[in-house]
């Protein structure tokens, strides 16, 4: 079983950033794959940003250029720092563990972007 607990959400202004943490424990594998995923209102859950143990990324289309995905394995902890914040973006952000088969989600956190 994996724990996800995620932080740094909250409100802000178009243009600005913010920074998003997720801490993994539990019966963490060192091979596997972190994320970043997000739900914005009425829609369905979609990639953010995604890496790997071994330091790979990839990103989705609308955030490339934006957002920053970065692992401290030592920690067990991702990381997403999101500059140029647009009203889009708005969504709950959902961490993500992958390894060996099984998936875990954190419970989410709010991220708001104003005009």
């Amino acid at each position: 079983q994996v724990h996800l607990v995620e932080s740094g959400g909250g409100l802000v202004q178009a243009g600005e950033s913010l920074s998003l943490s997720c801490a993994a424990s539990g019966s963490i594998f060192r091979t596997n794959v972190m994320g970043w995923y997000r739900q914005p209102p009425g829609k369905q859950r979609e990639l953010v940003a995604t890496i790997t143990s071994a330091g790979s990324t990839h990103y989705a289309d609308s955030v490339k250029g934006r957002f920053t995905i970065a692992g401290d394995y030592t920690k067990n902890t991702v990381y997403l720092q999101m500059n140029s914040l647009k009203p889009e973006d708005t969504a709950v952000y959902y961490c993500n563990y992958y390894a060996l088969g099984s998936g875990y989600w954190g419970q989410g956190t709010q991220v708001t972007v104003s005009s």
